[in-house]
């Protein structure tokens, strides 16, 4: 029976359970008890220790070359750009709604005492024209950035 102020347990690992912890092991990822047990294991078989010594430097090499491919202000600038997306997307739809409401809306004014009403549509294309293709040009360009937000799921 153990003492019971031994908090350790003595537990049998098999070579199926260190062969799972082994990438975290050699890629410096695995905690401090972790790489204790991992060690003491390879202490006693000498042919995963030898392949751990041949494989797991290569594996560090590759994992250090992967990290350091990266620039170090990636995410600062991702966030970045999505936050300018967003803010894109924002201006767009104030624009679009604005345009669109703008297009379809009118003059109105009295004249010899009757009030005159004109709808831009009809009454005035050349305010019409520009006004609904910038309206239809705002609202593609937004629904594109929402669709490209939303396939990155930003």
């Amino acid at each position: 029976m153990q003492d019971e102020n031994n908090k350790e347990l003595t537990m049998k690992i098999s070579r199926e359970v260190i062969l799972d912890l082994l990438p975290l092991y050699t890629e410096g990822e695995a905690s401090a008890e972790t790489c204790a047990l991992v060690e003491e294991y390879l202490k006693r078989d000498a042919e995963l220790r030898g392949r751990v010594e041949l494989d797991g430097v290569k594996n560090l090499a590759a994992a250090r070359t992967s990290r350091t491919m990266l620039p170090d202000n990636l995410e600062l600038r991702s966030l970045r750009r999505t936050r300018g997306l967003l803010r894109w997307q924002r201006r767009l739809y104030g624009w679009a709604l604005a345009l669109s409401i703008v297009s379809f809306s009118g003059v109105g004014y009295i004249q010899h005492g009757r009030p005159v009403f004109h709808f831009f549509f009809s009454d005035y294309p050349r305010v019409f024209v520009p006004c609904v293709s910038l309206a239809i040009n705002c609202w593609i360009t937004y629904f594109v950035i929402r669709w490209r937000l939303r396939v990155t799921k930003l």
